[in-house]
């Protein structure tokens, strides 16, 4: 099956190696290819994780990297391993992939709705497999210490339902799987691997090449997502609430105040002095998401919001009265029939609050993303010309109204600039180079993407409204 007709062309039997993967800025840093390879992941100047092999590896052409890449236009597409691996599901649906059942709810179980950042169905059915020896050790994001390890937050192995519970809450931060997947080579036994879309389809990729992968990966978590930010995102969040970034110990990106409604984002920061900063995201420069700042350069050229490959995907269920909220709702997707009835039992016996819904349901809880993976990429593809051509399951078209292409532009220059905008705040030791650019950006966003001041008036009355 296939949810959009292929670009013509040549593109997929290219190979490519990874130094042109990095330099078209199709690297999203999973460190798939590092961990097959034993070399290192690096931080680069924009604060993502990057392959850094020596330069025979990095610049030789290679069909395994070509195939193992997830944004290589010669490795298969969401579609094909989906195929493969969800051959006999019940429904199928364009945007949202293959699937046998969705939800929305949370967990009835202590404590993992009051512990994640939405309804802690995630880190229930990644407990679950553990409780139930399904799986011997799940690979999950959890706190770092950035003091010895020189990060915030990083991929490791737990083994037990207590090591797990550190894991719990969203992350935007960059990650990589490379020690991850080494660990796993190392140690026989079942595992469970928890990861945006471009990583769990990095795992797939990688299970048809590396046999032990292939045999010891046995379940896939997926998380819903918009795109994947920078470090810089952390230290521009302390710069505002008046911290260095060397005094924040530890984050967390959305503290969980169930008075609120669930889609109002709190950062709140650990100081080394014991004491915290919290500020609210809107009255952050950079704090709209949507706009794109930080954004990993890959995520413009990628076509899956919701997971498509994974047994299961995980997301906010963004529309009321889910978003208002305060103790958190998820919506689900279940892929593998093994995990359907899983999950269905334990919604029998009380366990889980979850309510049967549609493709248009989930659909509808991720538009703004879909508009973006979906219409945008299609307008960005026309306007592409930089280093690898990306192979996507939509065609290349600017068929958008004046107002839509706007809209992608500014993020797209939003995205783009806010790294070199911050890197010379930064080495300029003034924070206000960076801040006053970004809100005078997000002001001007804002102007064309909402009905309000002059701009979005005249916008109105002259082109189409769009949806955000």
């Amino acid at each position: 099956m296939r949810h959009f007709p292929d670009p013509t062309g040549s593109a997929a039997d290219r190979l490519v190696s990874p130094g042109e993967i990095v330099r078209s800025g199709l690297c999203v840093g999973c460190g798939s290819c590092a961990a097959s390879h034993a070399a290192p992941m690096r931080w680069d100047g924009d604060g993502f994780m990057k392959p850094a092999g020596d330069r025979a590896w990095a610049e030789t052409l290679s069909e395994q990297f070509s195939r193992q890449c997830p944004f290589s236009p010669a490795a298969p597409n969401e579609d094909e391993i989906a195929a493969e691996r969800f051959s006999s599901a019940a429904e199928a649906d364009p945007r949202i992939g293959r699937f046998e059942a969705a939800y929305v709810g949370h967990a009835i179980e202590d404590p993992f709705r009051r512990n994640g950042s939405s309804g802690g169905l995630t880190s229930w059915v990644a407990a679950e497999l553990l409780r139930t020896g399904s799986v011997d050790g799940v690979a999950h994001v959890a706190p770092a210490d950035p003091h010895k390890e020189g990060r915030f937050f990083a991929y490791r192995i737990s083994r037990s339902l207590d090591a797990l519970s550190e894991g719990a809450k969203s992350r935007y931060y960059p990650v990589e799987l490379s020690s991850v997947l080494r660990e796993i080579r190392e140690t026989p036994g079942r595992y469970a691997v928890i990861g945006v879309p471009c990583f769990i389809k990095a795992i797939h990729l990688l299970r048809r090449v590396d046999p032990v992968i292939g045999e010891r990966v046995t379940h896939t978590l997926g998380l819903f997502c918009g795109h994947m930010k920078s470090a810089a995102m952390v230290e521009s969040f302390a710069w505002q609430l008046g911290a260095e970034i060397g005094r924040v110990r530890a984050l967390d990106y959305r503290l969980k105040d169930e008075s609120r409604p669930a889609n109002w984002y709190r950062a709140h920061l650990d100081l080394d002095d014991g004491s915290t900063a919290a500020q609210d995201w809107w009255h952050l420069a950079d704090g709209d998401w949507g706009a794109g700042f930080f954004q990993n350069p890959a995520c413009d050229w990628c076509d899956d919001v919701i997971g498509e490959t994974a047994d299961v995907s995980f997301g906010d269920a963004w529309v009321e009265p889910y978003s208002s909220d305060g103790r958190g709702t998820n919506v689900m997707v279940v892929r593998s029939r093994t995990l359907a009835d899983m999950v269905e039992q334990a919604r029998r016996d009380g366990r889980l609050q979850l309510e049967a819904v549609g493709a248009d349901f989930i659909a509808q809880t991720q538009a703004a993303g879909l508009r973006h993976r979906r219409d945008g990429l299609a307008y960005r593809l026309t306007w592409r010309k930089r280093g690898v051509q990306p192979k996507k399951r939509v065609i290349p078209s600017a068929a958008l109204p004046l107002r839509r292409k706007l809209v992608y532009r500014l993020r797209h220059a939003i995205a783009r600039w806010s790294h070199p905008m911050f890197r010379t705040a930064r080495a300029l030791h003034a924070p206000a180079i960076y801040t006053i650019w970004a809100r005078s950006m997000l002001r001007l966003y804002q102007s064309v993407t909402w009905s309000r001041g002059r701009l979005g008036k005249l916008l109105d009355r002259l082109l189409p409204q769009p949806e955000r």
